[in-house]
């Protein structure tokens, strides 16, 4: 006559057995949502880097048209004889 007790730990081995592996199902699951926020949050890193390149040209790019428009008022000014730099010089 076999003994239940072999049966009782088959049967709690396998409960065990499926409960890793639902845990591992489940930790899957988890690993595949973070990495999809990882690689969502990198796309959007990269998006703003290129952003802040794209302004940073341009302020560079408005920072010489200033220059520019500085230089040629001063000119102007300097030309005209009716206005007086900001050193008291005409």
């Amino acid at each position: 006559m076999a003994s239940p007790t072999p049966h009782v730990l088959t049967s709690a081995s396998s409960t065990e057995e499926s409960g890793e592996e639902a845990r591992r199902e489940g930790g899957g699951r988890e690993k595949e949502e973070l990495i999809g926020k990882i690689l969502e949050l990198q796309n959007t890193l990269h998006d703003l880097t290129q952003r802040v390149n794209s302004v940073k040209e341009e302020n560079s790019k408005l920072k010489s048209e200033n220059e520019v428009l500085n230089q040629y008022i001063e000119n102007l000014m300097a030309t005209s004889g009716s206005f007086k730099s900001s050193d008291g010089k005409k």
